[in-house]
Parts: structure tokens; sequence; C-alpha cells
């Protein structure tokens, strides 16, 4: 299953009518190409209605309102960074190799949204102040994926097994956050944050070792 698919298994709040309908998927698209443009608070949803050439009762049959929208839309963006890292999780290559490489990711990920989808940047900073489910959804993405190279690590013989999987998994996915919140990467310039996150993915790698 694709990071986008499981992150819309959050989205039960907000979502109305069926899943899989051509106009809800147009409805997304037509908000997609707005919230670029524009930016997901300058966009209403009598803009999209006019957009896609249907009263804004027709759009409030599927969404319940504008942010219902936009957890469709970040989920999109997020699924996008998810799928990368689910790759990384699932690759052949050594437990620490993916781990270095996790780190890397979010970094290189984070700031391909950051330059090239500016707004779509924004309406993920949105997402994370509003604890959007979409977020929620993204970090059991992550969750999965460093469980996976947790896993593969400890049966390969790379990673101790003393400590419980639920704390590691969880301690990771905590040192994963300053590369991969939006505010944070505003702050940073790219080879600094690259830097610090290879320094912090060594620490990760002896802390886990046997």
């Amino acid at each position: 299953m694709s990071a986008t698919k499981e992150i819309e298994k959050e989205l039960n709040v907000g979502q109305r009518g069926p899943v899989e309908h051509e106009r809800r998927d147009q409805i997304i698209k037509s908000a997609d190409e707005h919230f670029r443009k524009y930016g997901y608070s300058k966009t209403t949803v009598s803009d999209l209605s006019k957009a896609i050439g249907v009263s804004s009762a027709y759009i409030y049959r599927f969404f319940e309102s504008k942010q219902a929208i936009g957890e469709a839309i970040c989920a999109m963006t997020l699924g996008r960074i998810g799928d990368t890292i689910l790759e990384i999780a699932n690759s052949d290559q050594s437990a620490s190799s993916r781990i270095r490489k996790l780190y890397k990711a979010m970094v290189d990920k984070g700031f391909e949204l950051f330059f090239n989808d500016r707004k779509l940047h924004d309406i993920v900073i949105a997402a994370i102040d509003g604890k959007w489910s979409s977020v929620v959804g993204y970090k059991e993405v992550k969750l999965g994926a460093i469980r996976k190279i947790v896993v593969d690590g400890r049966e390969s013989g790379e990673f101790e097994r003393k400590t419980p999987l639920d704390e590691t998994c969880l301690a990771i996915l905590e040192t994963l956050a300053p590369f991969a919140h939006p505010i944070l990467l505003e702050q940073n310039d790219p080879e600094g944050l690259h830097e610090s996150a290879s320094a912090v993915s060594s620490l990760v790698l002896r802390s886990l070792a046997p």
C-alpha cells in the first residue's frame, strides 16, 4: 500500500460521500492547483466552486469544510514523501545504510517541498499547527518504516535487541523531527542541515550497535 493510502485512512473527519468519485477527484485537483498558485489561506471554497463550475453546496457534499479539502491535499503531499521513506525502508541495503538514507531523505524532500512547492509547504505548516489527521497518518508511516529497518537490523545482528522495540522506534522518530519540520527548514540552509542529519544518524547508529 502506498504512503498516501496509509495516510488517507486517518482522514475520517470532514470527508463526505464516496471516496472514489470523479467529482471528488476533480475538487481535489482544482484545490491542489489553487493552493499551489494562491496558497491555502487565500483560497476559498467559493474559488474552488467557480473553477470547477459547480456550486459551493455541491462541494460540501464531499467535504464539510476547506480544511477537509486541505487534509486531502496534505495527505497527497506528505504521501509523496512517505513513499520515498517506505522505499528506503523496504530496500535490500543494510539496516545501517537505510538509517543514514532515511535522515538524508527527510532533509532532501523537505527542502524540495520548501523551494519547489512553497504554497504546499505552507499547507503542511497549517496541518502541523492544527494537528490535522493527515499529519497523524504521516507519523504512522514514518514509525512503520523505522520499525521495519530496526527489526531487520536486529535480525541481521547489526542492532542490539535489549531495548524495547517500541521505545527504540519512537526515539528514532523524535530525532527525525528537526529534519522534517517546515519551520526549521526555513531557518536552516541545506548544507548545514545535511551535516546535522549525518551527525545525528551516526549517533543513533552508535546507540543501536550491539
